[in-house]
């Protein structure tokens, strides 16, 4: 099946030398990557004074570039390159040596399979021994010994964390997150006996829950009060771990939240604002610390500092007297002890009163209170201080940490300066529309104007009864006097901090900054005006005019990253129109931007607002990706086609293992294209060197329904990626005849059109939602019936467009019934916010995972160059 390494952005090599001769220079540089294991291998770029572009892969740390032309100056990078597809077998899913068993668990992570946790390392043969053991839920009174044939399953995750570069620690809490798995908040380093605070790990992850009324934050962010659970002893008679997940899982749904691996972990409760469902009204963070606090002082006082309060669980208070007396908390201290009998009760509660420990409750278990109960009382503990305690976000958490010596992941110089040039650039944004026509003046009505102009040439609707020659005349001269109007814009300031910072050599880390920035940018403007918005709609004397105003500020309130790439096209467009480059940057922008796509980061192909594409910017930069890959260029493209909210951009993720923006409430506009390598021992199987992946908007958009080209708008969209596409993914979330029916048509229409140009495409329809046991089995009848309306589509769309007698859909294109259908359950295990992703979910399409796979490897047609493809549409 596939599988495709972390898709992080990998961290640029180090210390790179530059040794000069007559015609040649020997670069060396120092690997960033630490461990053998990742396979990766480093891109040298170098181009001359008059732009011409040469690269090269290589897997060592030095490189020889010969036959240089003798007085003339090169410009040389070097890139770190981790994104590549390969495949695994059933063999690979069970670890035989502890490295394979970090493997194993790292892929199902990435493939958000909540099950992850509970792979199991196994001996083979003579191989190195490792016990079978789970990695799943470990009890604190579990003793590790130096024993060479066992592994301490909990410091796997320690050591993952520890090994991975800070863009794929993100991308880790973010998916042991969606798994409801909790996340390392502390990591300490066996070494030198410091810890430090997971910030920047954690800036990813974003959640949306009801408290007072619907809110959409960065975790970071969010203020929550902090509930933390410690244990003073060495050997307890209870888990702190066990009851947690009691404490954080609702009767219907019991998993495991905290892994306990030796470092201080973090999980949230997060309300969905109905009484009958929520275990606690309030939202609330917490904390466990694995161990014994009188080892983890440093630990033990931050969470001392940050907390509302703390559960220290502690059997044996006549070995802990001495450390309970001298104990003083600035939070609330819950003591839970155990007893055996009503004699030993009743000596504890002596023992408390003889002690000078202040206490805001004590729990006393004894045999007679079972564990319901137990997890009862902690609840409604908990409940009680919650409801009137102070809240901290995690980034005002983090100036505790420094005072109390604590390292800061995101306190090094790079990630700061990227993040004061990403400030620099968003600092002064109050109104986003507003933003958007000041400093992104290309993207707005010009370029909107130029779009309609272009698709009027193609069109001709309005010509009426003019002189088609004079009227395509008149066009042009329009677009021109457009052109003309975006080369009278100046660069802004915005736009010159970031390609300034897209060059530095803080770029990753600058992206990710915008990235973060912006959407939190977006989530608050957004929801500023979606309650004015709801407020109007509630008074009904409100201004019909009103209501349309806040529509059109609500479709014009996002901002991210693509816009400003999006500015950037429209430079790189005025620019070569007008043969005006001012700006030396603007020439080396597709050369960028095509490094981008070889890091990993999508780049849009179609304007979403627009519903354009900038065909000589797309172009250049596939012309770049040709010469930096070159002889290694080949492509085969792979193209998802669904409904709005369908789940197509998730699909993507989780079957490839990339990064496609998703967010709550917010859907895809337009088209974005991503890059990932095919492997060396896979480039044979699939005769390419690259996938290029294309995630689309959704069809059937609820914005455009109202307008009157709206399912021309689909027909085009999906004609387009089609075309060019080998492999469709047509998505379709839920068996309701009526939108099946309208995606089908609009399918349809598509691949009818390929076949008149000589192309036949393969297509495959993943059904969501889908959650029977025997689903494949049981839907036999159900497939037969769909290729029927597939075939009845077939023959309306070709009977309407008049292309000849097309009786069946497999007319036009690949198609099985049986091995391009699949079905997968839903996304989540429940309901959110506190809903793990389902198992079955990431599982299942391991079986169109390899489908896709096996589709490829049967294309019999030649696969593209980048440019080639794109010109071929």
């Amino acid at each position: 099946m596939f599988f495709l390494l972390p898709s992080t952005e990998p961290l640029p090599p180090e210390n790179l030398q530059i040794k000069n001769g007559a015609t040649s220079v020997r670069l060396k540089w120092t690997d960033p990557i630490a461990d053998d294991k990742i396979k990766h291998s480093f891109r040298v770029i170098y181009s001359n004074e008059a732009h011409t572009i040469e690269s090269f892969l290589t897997k060592e740390r030095e490189a020889n570039v010969l036959s240089l032309q003798p007085g003339t100056e090169y410009a040389f990078s070097v890139y770190t390159s981790v994104l590549e597809l390969g495949k695994f077998s059933d063999d690979d899913q069970t670890a035989h040596s502890f490295t394979s068993l970090l493997w194993l668990f790292l892929r199902k992570l990435m493939m958000v399979n909540s099950s992850a946790r509970s792979i199991k390392c196994a001996s083979k043969g003579n191989s190195e021994k490792c016990e079978e053991k789970s990695i799943n839920m470990i009890e604190e009174s579990t003793d590790f010994n130096d024993n060479q044939e066992s592994i301490n399953p909990l410091d796997l995750i320690t050591a993952l964390f520890h090994c991975a570069d800070p863009f794929l620690q993100q991308e880790m809490a973010l998916k042991m997150s969606m798994c409801q798995f909790a996340v390392p908040l502390l990591l300490p380093n066996c070494d030198t006996k410091e810890c430090t605070l997971m910030l920047w790990a954690l800036r990813d992850i974003t959640k949306q829950f009801r408290f007072h009324g619907l809110e959409e934050n960065s975790i970071v962010l969010t203020d929550l009060p902090l509930i933390s659970f410690v244990r003073l002893g060495k050997n307890p008679n209870l888990s702190k771990s066990e009851f947690l997940n009691k404490i954080l899982s609702s009767k219907q749904q019991n998993y495991d939240t905290f892994i306990c691996n030796g470092l201080v972990e973090m999980s949230w409760y997060l309300p969905r604002g109905e009484k009958k469902i929520d275990i606690f009204k309030d939202p609330v963070a917490m904390a466990n610390l694995r161990g014994n606090i009188s080892d983890f002082e440093v630990q033990f006082a931050f969470l001392s500092q940050t907390s509302s309060a703390v559960f220290l669980f502690c059997d044996d208070l006549d070995s802990n007297q001495t450390f309970l007396n001298f104990l003083q908390l600035s939070s609330k201290l819950v003591l839970i002890c155990t007893t055996n009998d009503h004699t030993s009760r009743d000596n504890l509660k002596q023992r408390l009163a003889q002690m000078k420990l202040k206490t805001y409750s004590v729990i006393l278990k004894d045999g007679k209170m079972n564990d319901a109960e137990f997890v009862a009382k902690l609840k409604k503990t908990v409940a009680e201080i919650v409801a009137s305690s102070i809240k901290l976000s995690l980034e005002k958490m983090s100036m505790i940490a420094t005072d109390l010596g604590i390292q800061v992941d995101e306190n090094n110089t790079i990630c700061q300066n990227a993040k004061e040039r990403a400030e620099r650039i968003t600092r002064d944004i109050e109104n986003i529309p507003d933003y958007k026509m000041k400093e992104l003046p290309l993207q707005g009505k010009p370029w909107k104007e130029i779009s309609k102009l272009e698709k009027e040439m193609c069109r001709l609707k309005k010509a009426r009864k003019q002189n088609i020659e004079h009227y395509m005349s008149e066009l042009k001269c329009q677009i021109q006097n457009l052109r003309m109007e975006q080369g009278n814009h100046r660069m802004n300031e915005a736009i010159h901090q970031f390609i300034s910072g897209c060059c530095s050599n803080e770029q990753l880390y600058f992206l990710k900054w915008m990235k973060i920035t912006l959407d939190s940018l977006t989530r608050k403007h957004l929801s500023r005006i979606q309650e004015q918005y709801r407020d109007a709609c509630q008074n009904p004397k409100e201004d019909k005019e009103r209501l349309r105003e806040l529509d059109n500020q609500i479709a014009s309130s996002s901002l991210g990253i693509q816009h400003f790439m999006r500015e950037l096209s429209q430079l790189y467009e005025s620019a070569h129109f007008q043969g005006n480059w001012n700006h030396s940057s603007l020439k080396k922008l597709p050369e960028l931007c095509a490094q981008l796509m070889l890091n990993g980061f999508p780049l849009e192909l179609i304007d979403g607002d627009a519903s354009n594409i900038p065909l000589r910017w797309i172009g250049d930069v596939l012309s770049a990706l040709n010469k930096l890959t070159t002889p290694h260029n080949r492509i085969r493209v792979v193209t998802v086609l669904g409904v709005q909210s369908s789940g197509k951009s998730t699909l993507l993720n989780t079957m490839f293992g990339v990064q496609f923006a998703v967010s709550s409430g917010r859907c895809t506009r337009g088209a974005f294209m991503l890059l990932i390598g095919v492997s060396e021992e896979f480039r044979s199987e699939l005769l390419c060197d690259y996938i290029l992946i294309i995630d689309t908007e959704g069809l059937k958009s609820l914005e455009l329904a109202k307008l009157a080209d709206s399912y021309e708008h689909d027909n085009e969209l999906a004609t387009l990626v089609v075309g060019l596409s080998d492999i469709t993914i047509v998505n379709i979330s839920m068996e309701n005849a009526t939108e099946m029916k309208d995606t089908l048509q609009i399918v349809v229409h598509a691949f009818l059109h390929m076949k008149e140009i000589g192309k036949r495409p393969c297509c495959h329809f993943v059904h969501q939602n889908t959650a029977e046991v025997a689903v494949h089995e049981k839907k036999a009848r159900e497939r037969k019936m769909f290729l029927q309306q597939l075939d009845e589509m077939t023959q309306a769309a070709a009977k309407m467009e008049k292309r000849g007698n097309k009786k069946k859909f497999t007319d036009i294109l690949e198609y099985k019934i049986d091995g391009n259908n699949w079905y997968i359950p839903g996304l989540w295990l429940g309901t959110p916010p506190m809903a793990p992703v389902n198992t079955g979910y990431s599982e299942e399409l391991v079986i169109p995972s390899d489908a896709l796979n096996a589709s490829l490897a049967l294309n019999n047609s030649n696969p593209s160059e980048f440019i080639d493809c794109f010109k071929s549409s």
